[in-house]
Formats: structure tokens, C-alpha cells, sequence
């Protein structure tokens, strides 16, 4: 196999307008909505950057300016906190800052799905593989999704996505793998099929919001057709790249939060607040209280 080339940018599709979280996003970005104390996009900057992510290119829309300033200093916010003696506070604010020059900012101005977002930063991108990582999938595993698909795309090249499996009844909710031979901590992907009818699934396993792409997805997606919703879908762009380019599955293991929809963003701050130690114990028996 020839040399795997790295894979050093992130694409962020953060455009959306997060009608499912009305009021609430009408004045904030779904993508700033807090789990525990952090807003959701940055774990996933975070997770990105953990797994190599040299920089990263978020797709953006109307009234999302916020994200931008929230990677970026806020000088009256530090001396205040210096002033205070904050300097815990301090500490974590400048830690989660970016290298300068490492974030990209371009517009999608019309919502015409997810392969049009990912094709409006086809520039800032140019001819290199790059991960796609959605901000409402917010995974919770030690080693990180995008790591371990980081190890899997070095071992096979081409094109990865993470999957992770569901119950059998449910596949026709989602965009499903047909399995081939192993590989890694994968699989070669033999088909992609979005939201089969009952009882068609090639498998159980489905795409999960985490890729590992080739820029010849651009020039699909420049001519692609809109498909489901009258969308740009980014599956029938990958469905027409797997013509000519392998695609591998990346088996996740740890747990995955739809944080776009109301009951998968309270589970996840339930599941990061009992992950830490300085918050289990304040919540932990109130929890079962509330429960019983």
C-alpha cells in the first residue's frame, strides 16, 4: 500500500439552526449549549485535537459568531480573573485556547444539507484527506473516537468512518454498513445503505457522525444531486466515492450522545457529570431520589 497521507484538518458543519431546542437557541448556537461546564463543540475541538487535528474549519451559518469568539481571548475576562485571584478559572480558559491561525471560519448561507456544508470548505481544505466531525454527536470514550480512527486509517488509507451497533429493529433508522473483512479494529464496508426498509439491513451497524474522508469527495459533492429532504446528502456523495475508493469501519466502543435532540443531551451531561469526581458525589444519591 502506498504511503497513508496525514490527515491534519478538521471539518466542524455547525451551521445549523437548532429548531429542536427552541427557545433555548434562539439567541445561542445549538453548538454552545453546555454539558457540565464546557459547551458541546468544544469537547468536540477537543477530541480532535487529542487524535492530531492540526486545524479546523468550521462550517458556519447566521447568528454563530459566538463560537468564533469563543476560541478566541477575551482580554477583560483574564485580568478580571488575574485580578481575583481566580487562577484555577484562569488556567483552564487559557488552556483551551487555539494556536493562532488554527481555526478557519466559512459560511454555508443557504441550509442545504449536510454534503453542501461539508463542500463549502472544500478551499480552506484543498487536496488532503481531512476528518468530518459532527458537533451533535458527542462521544464518551478514554482513548477518544477520532484516535482510534486515526490508528484504523493508518493501517488501511482511503476513507473511515466510526460506526457503532444498534438493535436489529432499529436499522431502518439509520444510514447502515454492510461488513467484509476484518481489519484493525474494523472492517472493509461492502455497501452503505440509508435507512433500509425493515428486514433489509446489510447489518446493524451504522454510521455514527465521525469521518475520515479523501478531497475527491469535493468534486462529488459539487455536482451531486439533492436527495432526502431536498438536501445535499453527504451519503450519496460517499456512496458515489466507494465506485472508486475503499471505505473501512471503524468499530466505537464508547458511548455515543445525539446531543441535537433533547433526551440524548440530558443523558449526556448525566453520563460526563458522574464521570468526574469533584461532581459524582454532589449528585450521585440526589439522582437516585429523583429517580425513585
Amino acid at each position: 500500500m502506498s504511503t497513508v497521507k496525514k490527515v491534519r484538518k478538521a471539518v466542524l458543519p455547525v451551521a445549523g439552526l437548532g429548531t429542536r431546542f427552541l427557545p433555548a437557541t434562539k439567541a445561542v448556537p445549538k453548538e454552545m449549549l453546555t454539558i457540565v461546564d464546557k459547551p458541546v463543540v468544544q469537547y468536540v475541538v477537543e477530541e480532535a485535537a487529542a487524535a492530531g487535528i492540526e486545524h479546523f474549519v468550521f462550517v458556519t451559518g447566521r447568528n454563530k459568531a459566538v463560537i468564533e469568539d469563543h476560541f478566541d481571548i477575551q482580554f477583560e475576562l483574564n485580568e478580571t480573573l488575574e485580578a481575583r485571584g481566580k487562577t484555577a478559572e484562569l488556567a483552564n480558559i487559557k488552556a483551551m485556547l487555539p494556536k493562532a491561525g488554527s481555526m478557519s471560519f466559512t459560511r454555508q448561507q443557504e441550509p442545504l444539507g449536510l454534503g453542501h456544508a461539508v463542500w463549502c470548505a472544500r478551499d480552506i481544505i484543498g487536496d488532503e484527506p481531512f476528518a468530518l466531525l459532527l458537533p451533535d454527536m458527542l462521544m464518551q470514550d478514554a482513548r477518544g473516537c477520532l484516535s482510534g480512527m486515526m490508528n484504523l486509517y493508518a493501517q488501511t488509507g482511503g476513507n473511515v468512518v466510526s460506526v457503532e451497533e444498534c438493535h436489529p429493529d432499529l436499522a431502518h433508522k439509520y444510514g447502515i454498513v454492510g461488513m467484509g473483512d476484518e481489519v484493525g479494529e474494523g472492517f472493509k464496508i461492502t455497501e452503505m445503505v440509508e435507512k433500509p426498509a425493515k428486514g433489509t439491513a446489510p447489518s446493524n451497524w451504522f454510521i455514527n457522525g465521525r469521518y475520515i474522508l479523501q478531497p475527491e469527495i469535493f468534486d462529488i459533492l459539487e455536482t451531486q444531486e439533492r436527495g432526502a429532504g431536498n438536501e445535499i446528502q453527504l451519503t450519496d456523495g460517499m456512496l458515489r466515492l466507494a465506485e472508486s475508493q475503499e471505505f473501512a469501519g471503524y468499530r466505537f466502543r464508547g458511548n455515543t450522545f445525539d446531543c441535537g435532540s433533547k433526551d440524548g443531551f440530558i443523558k449526556a451531561n448525566l453520563a460526563f457529570a458522574l464521570a468526574r469526581d469533584d461532581i459524582r458525589a454532589l449528585i450521585e444519591d440526589d439522582l437516585r431520589a429523583l429517580i425513585g
